[in-house]
């Protein structure tokens, strides 16, 4: 197995073992399926859990999930094998599968007779399916995963089977081997789960419009195939309707609102003359895994698997939020076709991407902390301060889009660059985060700045910093001292916090602002913000020299060391009592450690 393939199965593993610590009762069949509905499905994990079936009598339905949003029902039968794409599936498993769409919206006999020796919660799951096919025209999506290997001919045999068996049900059915899985594998640690399965693009065609064909270019060597057409706004907006946020997972930022500058512009174009918009505005720029145009009903599509949208978000946001229904406007749109192999080109698939992220965002201006948005340990912050109950905003986005996203089931929301703010203050020279968050996320400081993603590092740093901030508030010279303050703070608790017990119960307290905490810490804070007043006035220079408080602390490299000295210098008294309340705090944790 080449070295590619073998780390991602041993990623695979890891993400297995993690859902069996939060779903303990799972066996590792069933956290496979689990781990594909939330790769694949759906974003809602209780949701995918829920679906999970796997038990004797699930007539080979190893989950079902009915998603009410898209209309949707999704099977999924799973076989877990302990190497990728050494087992070779039988057809008569595969084609088990594809025979339930006849089963599900055909005869209400057969039906019966295939549900009466089930398990009763499949059987109730199969017959809440069967009537949201036929009363309500739900779609049916059957998926064989596997992590062997399966013919394409049997694949093609099947899928084709299961949806010219489905009684006039919308149905299709996919089958995704071990080497497709691991190409998931790398979407899901990018971010980009569940991506979107399949879209249709419907190409601009009548209303006056001549369209003479598809510019549709193949290079041999890259194997890169493109295409470049028009469509109607309000077929760009359905795409949103359908598909929400997970169609931008793959963006550099999150939709900026309607107040920027350029987006004012595309809504006074969309209003006053929605015939120029196609004149006026750069297009939308998507990258998928395969594309092949069709005709249906009478209307051309390009028809494409997990679709991304790179490049014109803010188009796609804004038309999605505009009335089409008098006068459309008209969108260019550019897809390219990259294609997916995770053995050898994996890694060119993401450099090509970004390379045409940061090539084609250019309208609003892309910032260096923009650029770091999905590289993989942004991604792996999120996903570990989501089980912690905060809302990681690794993408630059407006407040009101923040606050959509953050709704009622997160506690507490911090961006990127806050969390830069606090690593850097802490523990690299407090000029860098006086400076600026931006030249954080640079090649020289990145990866000091955010070394790992463990939340235990993160959380105890931004809740001092808050903490901090909150007590320079309202006083213009602490406010220039705070970067200093922090990192002499953190400085003397670095050693307490150094046990992650003591970690951990810092941070529930700040969380809480509980007064047996913030007390002495805000007595110790506010010490340190006194000795800093006292720094500056021995340090800032005499007459016409002297610089003033801003100045002082923003340009000169190495002042947390001299301000080190400078409180050792200083009296026995002041380190007593700091000593006694870094006492009182470590007293706390302790306590809360025991109590918890």
């Amino acid at each position: 197995m080449p070295d590619a393939e073998l780390a991602s199965q041993e990623q695979l593993k890891a993400e297995l073992r993690e859902l069996g610590s939060r779903y303990p009762n799972l066996k590792p069949d069933a956290r496979f399926v689990l781990w594909f509905l939330r790769a694949y499905v759906t974003d809602d994990e209780q949701a995918a859990a829920a679906a999970i079936c796997g038990c004797a009598g699930d007539k080979g339905v190893d989950a079902l999930l009915i998603d009410e949003r898209s209309q949707c029902v999704f099977v999924i039968q799973g076989k877990y094998r302990s190497e990728v794409g050494q087992a070779r599936e039988d057809r008569g498993s595969v084609m088990q599968l594809a025979g339930l769409s006849s089963i599900l919206a055909g005869p209400e006999e057969t039906f019966r007779e295939f549900t009466g020796t089930a398990d009763p919660r499949v059987a109730d799951l199969l017959r809440d399916a069967r009537t949201r096919l036929l009363r309500r025209q739900y779609r049916l999506w059957l998926y064989y995963v596997t992590l062997g290997r399966c013919g394409t001919e049997l694949r093609r045999e099947a899928e084709s089977f299961a949806a010219r068996t489905a009684a006039g049900a919308a149905c299709r059915m996919e089958v995704l081997d071990g080497r497709r899985l691991l190409s998931l594998l790398r979407d899901y640690l990018d971010g980009v789960a569940p991506p979107v399965p399949t879209l249709d693009l419907e190409m601009e065609a009548g209303s006056g419009i001549r369209v003479g064909g598809t510019l549709q270019r193949y290079d041999q060597e890259t194997q890169i195939e493109s295409w470049v057409f028009s469509m109607r706004s309000h077929h760009i907006a359905r795409l949103v309707e359908s598909c929400g946020v997970r169609l931008f997972a793959r963006n550099i930022r999150g939709f900026l609102g309607t107040n920027t500058p350029m987006n004012r512009s595309m809504l006074t174009t969309l209003r006053t003359e929605p015939e120029h918009f196609f004149y006026y505005n750069n297009g939308i720029t998507i990258v998928c895994d395969h594309a092949k145009k069709e005709s249906s009903h009478g209307r051309d599509v390009l028809r494409v698997g997990n679709p991304q949208i790179i490049n014109g978000q803010q188009t796609t946001r804004i038309l999605a939020g505009h009335d089409h229904h008098h006068r459309p406007a008209s969108v260019l749109v550019k897809v390219i076709q990259v294609p997916r192999d995770p053995e050898n080109r994996a890694d060119r698939f993401d450099d090509l991407v970004s390379r045409i992220v940061a090539g084609t965002n250019w309208q609003n201006a892309i910032r260096q902390s923009d650029l770091m948005t999905n590289d993989r340990r942004q991604i792996e912050i999120e996903r570990e301060l989501r089980k912690r109950g905060y809302l990681y905003l690794r993408k630059r986005q407006s407040k009101q889009e923040a606050k959509r996203a953050a709704g009622s089931q997160w506690r507490y929301l911090v961006s990127k660059e806050e969390l830069a703010l606090a690593v850097a203050s802490c523990d690299l020279d407090p000029v860098r985060a006086r400076g600026g968050k931006e030249h954080l996320f640079g090649e020289d400081l990145y990866d000091q700045v955010f070394p790992d993603s463990d939340p235990d590092r993160y959380l105890p740093r931004y809740w001092l910093m808050r903490k901090v901030s909150s007590c320079s508030r309202g006083r213009p010279q602490w406010g220039y001292a705070k970067w200093l303050v922090l990192n002499f703070v953190w400085y003397r608790l670095a050693s307490t916090l150094r046990a992650r017990a003591r970690t951990r119960a810092f941070t529930a307290l700040r969380q809480t602002s509980a007064w047996m905490l913030d007390r002495p810490l805000q007595d110790a804070i506010e010490a340190a913000f006194r000795a800093a007043d006292r720094f500056y006035r021995a340090n800032r220079g005499i007459g016409e020299r002297a610089l003033d408080p801003s100045s002082f602390y923003r340009n000169k490299m190495g002042l947390h060391r001299q301000f080190r000295e400078f409180w050792n210098q200083g009296t026995s008294a002041a380190e007593r009592r700091l000593a006694k309340l870094l006492a009182r705090v470590q007293g706390v944790l302790d306590e809360h450690d025991a109590l918890g």
